[in-house]
């Protein structure tokens, strides 16, 4: 008996960027609802495609969770070059980005001299080093406030969120914001 479904058709390199961005997409799924237990596999099977295509792009988990962080600091990047944006956007993207990518945060901080990952952390450094700086201009912040202040509470927060239970991290969230601000304030 001949089958009449046709099969997947394999559209090879064409297909290559469409299912970049849909393993990046599946990976953000799997890993928030499973964690990093979650098998590497479920992320080829969420995207709908082979896991050669998975282990052609992104070798390992730190690979796929460095691409993930490469998107958000680019969504960041493209975020805060708005005029009027302040360090209380940032913080908001911060924390939207650390729920959504918890598991993978983990991946990201285990080794931050990979090589992989120390552009991202440079990437983030300009963000914020262009953002302080307008801040300072604003007389939002206090001169006693620099980059690595701001970056080191970025850091904070998105941590104490990947640890904190869902429904917990508003308030822990709103918490630290509140922190942070008096901390940042002008004197």
């Amino acid at each position: 008996m001949q089958s009449t479904a046709s099969p997947r058709a394999n559209r090879g390199p064409a297909a290559a960027a469409e299912n970049r961005r849909a393993l990046i997409a599946a990976a953000r799924e799997v890993y928030a609802d499973g964690g990093l237990a979650a098998p590497f596999s479920a992320v080829a099977k969420r995207a709908g495609v082979g896991q050669g295509s998975l282990y052609r792009h992104f070798p390992d988990r730190t690979a796929l969770a460095v691409a993930v962080f490469e998107e958000n600091v680019a969504e960041l990047e493209e975020y805060i070059s708005g005029p009027d944006r302040t360090i209380d956007d940032l913080l908001d993207r911060v924390v939207a980005q650390a729920v959504e990518s918890t598991a993978l945060l983990a991946l990201i901080t285990a080794d931050l001299t990979d090589p992989r990952v120390q552009p991202l952390g440079e990437r983030f450094a300009v963000v914020v080093s262009s953002l302080v700086e307008r801040e300072h201009r604003a007389g939002r912040i206090g001169d006693h406030i620099d980059a690595e202040d701001v970056t080191m509470a970025a850091g904070m927060l998105a941590t104490e969120l990947a640890r904190t239970d869902p429904p917990a991290r508003p308030a822990v969230a709103a918490r630290a914001r509140r922190l942070f601000a008096a901390a940042f304030a002008p004197r």
